[in-house]
């Protein structure tokens, strides 16, 4: 295998001069049996071996040298480890989500407000990075599986639908992860959280009081409850359950738990109704389900009525309508659930709803915080204890 450059395949800093050195460089990482996601810095060493022998035979052949080095080596490792041209905006720690509806059709979201960014790819290029994206998760994208969620080495949460359930091209979602958001201190710096209201958060977290974090899409759900999690006192044992890693926390004692689709056979699935289940048998102090939105709600509930305290995300326009919905999604596991056994429940055994609005602007903060108090008229009455300026 030759490693020598061909005259008149190279030049300046273009695309071009990238995807030569980039295939020189896949050619030694084949070589060395190197994979470099497993050895980042060997592979760092190998582009930046592979850029100065570009600029070495630009020289002695008088042809124009990369100049930048620096940012030559960037795009080859997007190119050989990362994800392309997508590379440069999930790095970007302004960026908190990108999506593609279609190869010249891509949107990034920046303090909530989206945009589209100056970036054409082609069907088969946004096909190949998916596979990428999806080779270390152990998750699968085709005809019998149109849809995947997966999260990325990154703790990104990454949501692929592919046609002919979209109508043409397929449609990418990487929702980043932004660990700078998640406590409650920062929070209050970046406007997000009033004083009084996360000093009222952490006291409950503290307490062992359970919490619902409620919201419309986007509006900083998982973002509070991960800095919820984060205010929970050091010595207490926390177990997460979510369909795909996204809460992305740290804790001392912390076991972090996520489905798992079924096999090409159909078989293997684990739902989140099974790692609720599993979770209490691992002696939690505080249980988090990262999204109830099915009759994991039920297994939810129980578990907060056996003296669990928990923290979980819904979807919801108002504090009360999550509570309503809460008592709700149990009634999905099966007929014979009954509606005067939930809704009793579900105000016994949730102590706060925090809930969560993005305005046009973008900006994300907690407007409302309610306490159930009882049922009256077969319905949850909560009293705001907590509500935000307009």
């Amino acid at each position: 295998m030759s490693l020598a450059y061909a005259p008149g395949r190279s030049g300046g800093p273009t695309a071009s001069t990238t995807a030569v050195v980039a295939e020189r460089v896949r050619e030694r990482l084949r070589a060395e049996r190197t994979d470099p996601a497993r050895d980042p810095e060997l592979a760092m060493r190998i582009v930046h071996a592979e850029v100065r022998r570009h600029n070495d035979f630009a020289l002695a052949r008088g042809l124009a040298p990369v100049d930048d080095e620096d940012a030559c080596v960037r795009e080859v490792l997007a190119s050989v480890a990362g994800y392309g041209p997508l590379q440069a905006y999930l790095d970007d720690p302004t960026v908190e989500e990108l999506w593609i509806n279609a190869p010249d059709r891509i949107y990034v979201a920046r303090g909530g407000v989206s945009e589209r960014v100056p970036l054409a790819l082609t069907d088969a290029a946004v096909r190949d990075l998916v596979e990428r994206m999806l080779h270390a998760t152990g998750r699968r994208v085709d005809l019998s599986q149109p849809f995947v969620d997966a999260s990325l080495p990154d703790g990104s949460r990454l949501h692929v639908v592919i046609p002919d359930i979209t109508r043409r091209h397929w449609s990418v979602n990487v929702r980043k992860f932004l660990p700078a958001y998640r406590d409650l201190d920062r929070l209050v710096e970046a406007g997000s959280v009033e004083p009084a209201a996360a000093a009222l958060l952490r006291g409950a977290m503290g307490s062992g009081r359970s919490i619902l974090v409620s919201g419309a899409t986007h509006a900083g759900k998982t973002t509070l409850l991960g800095a919820l999690i984060a205010a929970c006192p050091p010595h207490h044992r926390i177990v997460t359950v979510e369909e795909t890693f996204e809460l992305g926390v740290e804790a001392a004692d912390l076991v972090a738990l996520q489905g798992r689709q079924p096999s090409l056979e159909g078989t293997g699935e684990v739902s989140l109704r099974r790692l609720v289940k599993e979770a209490l048998r691992m002696r939690p102090d505080r249980l988090v389900v990262g999204e109830v939105r099915d009759a994991e709600a039920l297994d939810l509930l129980l578990a907060l009525n056996t003296g669990v305290p928990g923290a979980a995300t819904i979807h919801a326009n108002s504090a009360r309508e999550a509570l309503s919905k809460l008592a709700a999604l149990p009634l999905l596991a099966g007929r014979n659930i009954d509606a005067g056994f939930v809704v009793p429940a579900v105000a016994a055994s949730v102590h706060l709803v925090a809930h969560c609005e993005r305005d046009d602007s973008g900006r994300r903060r907690v407007v409302e915080i309610v306490e159930p108090v009882g049922v009256r008229d077969g319905a949850i009455d909560a009293r705001t204890l907590y509500l935000a300026a307009a």
